[in-house]
């Protein structure tokens, strides 16, 4: 970019640069491309762009400023495309209504940042005005897409939470449109994992859309409408409750295995497990994994070894999938952990398209640090294979390091 080479910028392009078509579609497809769908039961996903009415519901839909996250300091806001301005302008046949809903109060936590306009706190009458106008929009349309979150400046430094609730009064907002009786697809706007367990049983879509930027507005209608088949997976372990933290996919392994058939769970009052895996995503096309093959059962450390699975599109439509692998050391002379990703590949298949995705894996990327040793060390054990969409993959294998 020549950055070093000139590193003073010309002011009065700053605009014309920023706003580029290339750049805003950079911006677009970039921002879709980092959606998580979560959910999508009947696949209520995609909506047909000849839907004749359309909610829209909750305050974040309707903010530029929250559409861009909390590092966007020089930020042009008027140029951002909110989620509402992107699903009026992907349907614009559609009779398309918003409604705030749920008032969310924005903190300050003290840094200098840009004025916020200011939000006040909903009485109870003007919560319950609200959400009966929500609840009366998602009746006379044929489908209610609820957006909650929180507010851009919730996230960063200074930001932590003690609670992953939904803030302020969201949550009785959805459940209330829920209870209209039409289809609902839940957009979350959040820098972290947000307490949905109720809407992950009762709500029919969920795209975690992050802070998507500039163009998320339209990178958000451009997914719901089918315009991007999803692919994106989650970074991160997606827990049921703030009390399970610190929950992690590749936590070590414990005397009490929880594969055992008598564990239960290690919580009275809820699983043990998480309610979205490490590597999680769905898709609009399905992927079926299968005939997981291992060249070599047994290697030395000098040696590589080859794994390779058939993935097949089975869906109707063109789509992306993340294909994984995963490892663990069966023994060893420290604890390790259940399952380490070691590997991932793009694939994009056309329906019915079948296709054998490969993975080379050599003896240093099963090694560890030792601290006893001060050393990285390959020990002579057995381990395990597992190649599929996310941690919880299925497709195994095993091999063992000779000396």
């Amino acid at each position: 970019m020549g950055l070093f080479d000139h590193p003073y910028v010309d002011e009065s392009k700053i605009e014309s640069i920023l706003d580029s078509p290339e750049h805003k579609r950079l911006a677009r497809l970039g921002a879709a491309c980092s959606f998580v769908l979560l959910r999508n039961e009947g696949q209520i996903l995609p909506l047909k762009k000849t839907i004749k009415s359309v909610a829209v519901i909750g305050v974040l839909a309707d903010s530029k400023t929250d559409i861009l996250g909390s590092w966007a300091f020089e930020a042009n806001r008027s140029l951002a495309v909110t989620i509402l301005e992107g699903i009026r302008a992907k349907v614009p046949s559609a009779r398309v209504e918003f409604v705030r809903g749920a008032e969310l109060h924005r903190p300050d936590h003290g840094m200098d940042l840009p004025p916020y306009a200011p939000i006040t706190e909903q009485s109870p009458a003007q919560l319950e005005q609200e959400i009966r106008k929500a609840v009366a929009i998602a009746a006379r349309s044929d489908v209610a897409i609820v957006v909650v979150g929180e507010h851009e400046n919730m996230s960063g430094e200074n930001s932590s939470r003690a609670s992953f609730d939904l803030p302020g009064s969201q949550e009785q907002m959805l459940e209330a449109v829920a209870s209209a009786g039409k289809p609902v697809v839940l957009v979350l706007l959040s820098g972290r994992p947000l307490n949905i367990n109720w809407a992950s049983k009762h709500v029919a879509a969920i795209l975690q859309a992050w802070y998507p930027g500039s163009e998320g507005g339209n990178a958000v209608s451009d997914v719901l409408f089918g315009d991007v088949n999803p692919s994106g997976k989650l970074p991160i372990t997606w827990p049921r409750s703030a009390g399970q933290e610190p929950v992690y996919y590749a936590h070590n392994l414990t005397h009490f295995l929880e594969t055992s058939p008598s564990f239960i769970s290690r919580y009275w009052d809820q699983p043990s497990s998480q309610l979205y895996p490490f590597g999680f995503g769905l898709s609009y096309s399905q992927f079926d994994y299968s005939n997981l093959r291992l060249d070599k059962n047994v290697i030395t450390k000098n040696e590589a070894l080859h794994a390779s699975i058939d993935v097949t599109n089975s869906g109707a439509v063109d789509g992306e999938d993340i294909v994984q692998l995963y490892v663990h050391q069966q023994a060893g002379t420290a604890s390790r952990p259940v399952k380490q990703l070691k590997g991932f590949q793009k694939v994009r298949l056309a329906p019915g398209e079948k296709q054998t995705v490969r993975f080379t894996l050599r003896t240093e990327d099963v090694g560890y640090w030792n601290p006893q040793s001060r050393c990285w060390i390959v020990e002579h054990e057995a381990f395990d294979v597992w190649i599929g969409g996310d941690s919880s993959a299925t497709a195994h294998g095993t091999f063992r390091i000779k000396p």
